[in-house]
């Protein structure tokens, strides 16, 4: 991670991954939303379902192919924890990198285990993925040591982030299904990715332009664009929630009716328990 691409990486994977869930969490809310005009046969519980098992089975996949990057490429430590010969530990920095990726595949396996079966309460996936999200933030808390100002700073200011999408993760455990939490997580989760790409071009920066990291200006704009960086943050999920309510609005009116009256008693009651 001590690279430009080294932050791309995982800037590129929490702005898909806030983009996915501000899309998802609409479209199941605006379902349920226009449930009596037919919307729920949009979304059913089964097709839910699956969509929570490919979500967590993609977010384990990416976490180990990061821990996999971490390890082994660039002189990673290869899995070497202490170098018995230097009597040393081994690139403690990547192991934290290694450490974050880590909790995030348990909160994918997690999550595809949960709604795969019944052996887990529902919730747990929420509190392991907070718990996940707390872990990062931790891990950077004791990250910035005799660093630079503004290096500092941009990894102070992200740890904001971290922590409100931990609380938000640990909200939803108790209230499943909020709009207004998932649309926040989501928006943090987003912001969290874009400011990863900031940091790396403040601290990285793929041009020959170089960033004073004593300067307090630097300091005062960084500040300036943290701000800019959660308004664009809101305006993109704002604009995702429109569009997908709008979509659904405009599919449910193309339906055509539920010949419900045509069904059995069984029959409804099958249906029913496929619903949201």
């Amino acid at each position: 991670m001590g690279s430009f691409k080294g932050h791309a990486l995982p800037g590129s994977f929490f702005l898909i991954a806030g983009l996915w869930w501000a899309a998802k969490q609409s479209f199941l809310y605006a379902a349920r939303k226009n449930k009596s005009a037919g919307a729920g046969r949009l979304a059913t519980r089964a097709s839910q379902r699956r969509i929570e098992i490919m979500e967590g089975a993609v977010i384990l996949a990416f976490s180990i192919f990061g821990m996999f990057a971490e390890q082994l490429f660039a002189g990673g430590p290869k899995f070497q924890l202490y170098n018995s010969s230097t009597q040393h530990w081994e690139q403690l920095m990547i192991w934290q990198h290694t450490t974050m990726y880590l909790f995030f595949a348990i909160a994918g396996a997690t999550s595809a285990i949960v709604h795969s079966t019944d052996i887990a309460p529902l919730a747990l996936d929420r509190m392991l993925l907070g718990l996940a999200f707390f872990n990062e933030g931790f891990l950077f808390f004791y990250h910035l040591h005799g660093r630079d100002m503004l290096d500092v700073l941009v990894h102070t200011l992200l740890l904001y982030a971290i922590f409100g999408q931990a609380l938000i993760c640990f909200l939803e455990v108790f209230h499943r299904g909020n709009i207004l939490l998932e649309l926040l997580r989501a928006t943090l989760t987003i912001m969290q990715g874009s400011w990863f790409w900031q940091i790396g071009f403040v601290l990285y920066p793929p041009s020959e332009v170089k960033w004073d990291l004593k300067d307090h200006d630097n300091a005062m704009f960084v500040t300036l664009c943290y701000c800019w960086h959660l308004v664009v943050a809101l305006l993109i999920v704002a604009i995702v929630y429109w569009s997908v309510l709008c979509g659904v609005r405009s599919k449910v009116r193309r339906m055509p009716p539920m010949a419900m009256g045509l069904l059995k008693p069984r029959e409804k009651e099958v249906e029913s328990e496929d619903e949201i």
